[in-house]
């Protein structure tokens, strides 16, 4: 069952168990049941910590993670192989009695959680962003008894899939009501709880030197650059990472051959925190003011100060804004072909966006789906030439140029795009069960009021990142930067912390 290759590195995370762990199975006769059976017993064969009991369980195929004398509540319904193999050697060790990489005050939250919660994560193991919510909930399960969770791989429970009208992965479910979809990390899932912090827990902080708003590639930058001056430095951060722990394959960062976007947030947040940065993640910043200091103000209402701030707020996917895509979102309607494309086996989809990004999410889809139809807006492909050869050669793809968008139509679920030939100005419709929005990003600036931006909503920024504001900086891809990449963005996160720095110096 597992591949040569990674048995010697298994066998050196099983050694870290500290513990006895009891692997409870509910098998059947069918040929998941049986791969899971294989599974289970070529993990005790490799440790004399685990071993392996029958059991019925809610579903089947599934086995459950167990201390001899307690039931943890960790379920793995399905083969956790793929993406979701490291979240099954996490749940062994933890379960084991290794403490998981979580901080003190984390802990103390989830401790503190009274009631009964049962969360459901639906997954597939194609998902890049499945086990972070699988793992943020095994955690919980661990950490406090209240808590269970069980892993639900959607190819294996295609019915429940189906009967529970889920179309995008991850989704989870909590006490058998919806709760969430998307990756979410466990601040974010704690925040979603109602654990969070709120606006007094940031009334005692002192002005800052440096504060930066957002954690992409540019503000991680941008702090490591300030901090590196010996200066107070901040990141406000909805979420570490931001558009590239979205990203599957990073392949044009210079010096790494390949890589993917959660190593590379993993890395840079690692990094961040090397210079004691004060990171305030799942914070949303709603207004900028500038008096003798800049102020940014919470969400939640708490205020900061700084001397210099540095706005680095990156992007988010762009929507095509015509009815039936909000009505839709997660019903069909989709934006990461590599997350949810395998719950569309079998199915027709629509890929509007003839980019690099939408072409190649036609070229992954085509593999997998029915048959895929590309919808562009203008008159030809903007796709490299390369990806257009690729996905000319594929016998299931459509591709569709002048084609206006106008309603994405369904029930209950998407079961239809419309379009205008812009060419004829004639209507058509195409029968389908899928559409993958792929038309590029928009900053996300629209709290801006005071900063200059330009006609798509960037902000306008000199060659040392300034703004038209006094103090304030910008980098990334919420700028009028030629290009959105994430080496540029790391370069002029560089850029603007240092213009802030010289600003300072010079004020």
């Amino acid at each position: 069952m597992l591949e040569a290759a990674i048995k010697p590195q298994l066998d050196q995370y099983l050694q870290l168990m500290e513990g006895d762990v009891v692997l409870r199975v509910s098998a059947g006769e069918d040929n998941v049941s049986n791969e899971m059976l294989e599974l289970v017993n070529e993990l005790a064969s490799m440790s004399s910590r685990i071993s392996v009991e029958r059991a019925t369980l809610e579903r089947t195929p599934s086995f459950s993670v167990n201390r001899p004398s307690e039931e943890t509540g960790i379920v793995f319904a399905g083969i956790p192989l793929g993406h979701e193999f490291t979240s099954l050697v996490l749940a062994l060790l933890q379960v084991s009695g290794r403490a998981p990489k979580v901080d003190a005050d984390t802990i103390k939250q989830i401790q503190s959680i009274e009631g009964t919660y049962h969360f459901e994560s639906y997954i597939s193991l194609s998902c890049h962003n499945c086990p972070d919510v699988v793992q943020a909930l095994n955690v919980m399960s661990v950490l406090n008894p209240n808590i269970t969770h069980t892993m639900i791989d959607g190819a294996a429970f295609k019915d429940e899939v189906e009967a529970k009208e889920i179309m995008a992965v991850p989704t989870v479910f909590l006490n058998s009501e919806s709760f969430g979809n998307g990756r979410m990390s466990l601040e974010e899932i704690l925040a979603k709880l109602g654990t969070g912090p709120d606006a007094s827990a940031f009334s005692d902080k002192d002005p800052y030197d440096v504060l930066v708003v957002g954690g992409g590639p540019a503000g991680a930058s941008a702090a490591v650059y300030a901090a590196r001056k010996g200066i107070r430095t901040g990141i406000i951060a909805e979420r570490f990472g931001g558009q590239v722990m979205d990203t599957m394959g990073i392949e044009n960062f210079i010096g790494t051959a390949y890589t993917e976007g959660p190593k590379l947030v993993a890395s840079l947040e690692e990094h961040v925190k090397e210079y004691g940065i004060d990171i305030m993640n799942l914070q949303r910043a709603k207004r900028l003011e500038k008096n003798d200091l800049v102020e940014i103000e919470l969400d939640n209402g708490a205020v900061l100060k700084s001397k210099s701030v540095i706005l680095s707020t990156g992007a988010r996917w762009r929507n095509v804004n015509v009815p039936g895509e909000a009505e839709f979102k997660n019903k069909g309607v989709a934006y990461c072909p590599h997350c949810d494309g395998p719950l569309f086996e079998g199915k027709r989809v629509a890929v509007i966006g003839g980019g690099n990004s939408g072409i190649e999410a036609a070229i992954d889809l085509a593999g997998i789906v029915k048959h895929v139809t590309v919808l562009e807006f203008a008159p030809e492909l903007k796709a490299d030439q390369v990806l257009q050869d690729r996905l000319h050669s594929l016998p299931n793809v459509t591709v569709i140029t002048n084609a206006q968008t106008t309603e994405i139509t369904g029930t209950d679920k998407v079961n239809g795009i419309s379009y205008v030939s812009r060419e004829t100005n004639e209507s058509h419709h195409v029968e389908l069960e899928g559409v993958f929005v792929q038309i590029g990003l928009v900053p996300n600036t629209d709290w801006l009021d005071s900063v200059e931006r330009n006609n798509f909503g960037e902000i306008v920024v000199d060659r040392h990142g300034a703004t038209n504001v006094p103090g304030v900086f910008a980098a990334g891809d919420c700028t009028n930067s030629a290009y959105k990449q994430i080496i540029i963005s790391m370069g002029s996160g560089a850029t603007a912390a240092l213009g802030a720095f010289d600003y300072m110096i010079r004020n």
